[in-house]
């Protein structure tokens, strides 16, 4: 048995200690230990932990393990009670340590158990149940990602549809706003044109005006350069008047040509004139356009404030579409998860689904042999009955004897009293394999009701 082993064979002290922590509890965990198992096991105490074992894993209580069935009509069943208990012990363990990886359970590893065949059991009972154990951590585990995935997917469709209600309030416009609206935007579009149109005028106009500064400028610095000429002329002339006795001549000439320039200067002061009176116009007008143009302004900034608030809608609108995609997101890998996890359960209904036509075999068998018992039961009845007929006619003839022949009572009698102990003997033995067959049927019987129970 040890050959060919898919599990370690642990030692004593930890065997004990593994299910005095695991499975044993109270006065059992404490009374069990070291001597129970090594050098020879005691019976009582292994049978006792095999049924905390079978509680453990499959819920089945020691009280069930001495309960008749119900279902079936069992002749002499008082003296099968001693015998159930194991029967139910020795069917459950034999199924169980199957999945253990343990295949040759027998009836003498709970009616005489040796220690290394009871080491190797409970060796492979701990593997299994260490392995059960990981595997219901994972499968918790993932339990708990599930439900919280499906929490997660949960909260997230609400959201959407939050989302979806919102853009929908934002993008509809209510049939009462529809015209308001419709004249708003074609009132925001007119506006759009004339402030185009009125931008194209106020720079040409103040091109215009940048030309004519221009030129008021250039007039300005004449002006200042002939007011410094004149100034200079002013005192080059009287510097000349206390130097030069001038002839009457030449101060006509000179007054003629002072004549000339002054007129000269007039008409340039006059053309100055014009000019900043004409600019003077120019400003008053580009005044009267700024102040227009401020109120255009103003009416822009009122229209963008508006235009502002849309795009904030719509800005809220595209991070609503982007939370909607990565939610979608979210729930495309939830719903990767969940198909993987589908995909699992569906091996798992596999692998059941395979373990059940396993048992579907292995009923039959057992229905096979219990036919096949059953058979031999009624041949043993019938024999029984052609004994018992066979005895009515003996008695019958030692009671003839017994007429006939009085003298040879003694003979007769000492017939008739080995003839008794054979019947007594023959009785007992009819008896003991009645019960033998009997107890053959229950636990083929509760063999098949265990696997129903577990499928």
């Amino acid at each position: 048995m040890a050959e060919g082993l898919t599990f370690p064979v642990l030692k004593v002290d930890d065997i004990v200690t593994y299910f005095q922590s695991e499975i044993l509890t109270g006065s059992e965990a404490k009374n069990f230990n070291k001597n129970d198992i090594v050098p020879t096991p005691k019976t009582e105490s292994i049978q006792r932990l095999y049924m905390r074992i079978l509680q453990f894993v499959f819920g089945i209580k020691p009280e069930y393990h001495y309960m008749m069935p119900v279902n079936e009509n069992v002749q002499h069943s008082v003296l099968q009670e001693s015998f159930l208990p194991i029967c139910s012990i020795h069917h459950q363990m034999s199924q169980f340590l199957q999945i253990c990886q343990v295949y040759d359970f027998q009836l003498s590893d709970l009616l005489n158990p040796r220690a290394k065949r009871t080491i190797t059991i409970l060796c492979g009972i701990i593997n299994f149940l260490q392995f059960r154990k990981m595997q219901r951590e994972v499968f918790m585990e993932h339990l708990k990602m599930h439900n919280a995935a499906k929490e997660r997917e949960k909260r997230q469709l609400e959201e959407i549809r939050e989302a979806e209600l919102k853009i929908k309030k934002l993008t509809t416009i209510p049939p009462e706003q529809r015209a308001a609206f419709e004249e708003i935007s074609s009132e925001i579009a007119e506006l759009e044109k004339l402030m185009n149109k009125e931008s194209q005028e106020v720079g040409l106009v103040n091109e215009q005006i940048a030309k004519s500064r221009v030129k008021v400028a250039e007039q300005t610095k004449q002006l200042s350069f002939l007011k410094v000429q004149l100034a200079t002329l002013d005192e080059e002339q009287a510097k000349l008047k206390s130097q030069i006795v001038e002839s009457p001549e030449e101060i006509k000439n000179d007054f003629e040509k002072m004549k000339e320039t002054v007129k000269k200067i007039k008409q340039s002061k006059d053309q100055s004139n014009v000019a900043l009176v004409e600019y003077q116009n120019k400003l008053q007008t580009t005044n009267l356009c700024k102040q227009e143009f401020m109120g255009f302004c103003r009416f822009l900034l009122d229209l963008q404030v508006e235009m502002d608030k849309c795009n904030s809608s719509l800005t809220e609108i595209r991070s609503l579409k982007e939370l909607l995609e990565k939610q979608k997101k979210e729930i495309k890998n939830l719903s990767n998860k969940d198909a993987c996890l589908k995909r699992s359960l569906h091996k798992k209904r596999d692998q059941k689904t395979k373990h059940k036509i396993k048992l579907q075999k292995k009923q039959e068998t057992h229905e096979q042999y219990e036919q096949c018992l059953l058979s031999d039961i009624n041949a043993g009845y019938q024999k029984k009955e052609k004994l018992l007929k066979i005895m009515e006619d003996m008695e019958k003839e030692i009671r003839d004897i017994k007429l006939k022949k009085e003298n040879t009572s003694e003979k007769c009698n000492n017939d008739i009293s080995k003839c008794q102990l054979m019947y007594t003997f023959l009785m007992d033995k009819l008896d003991t394999a009645h019960e033998c067959f009997s107890n053959i049927k229950q636990k083929r019987k509760r063999q098949l009701d265990d696997l129903l129970s577990l499928l």
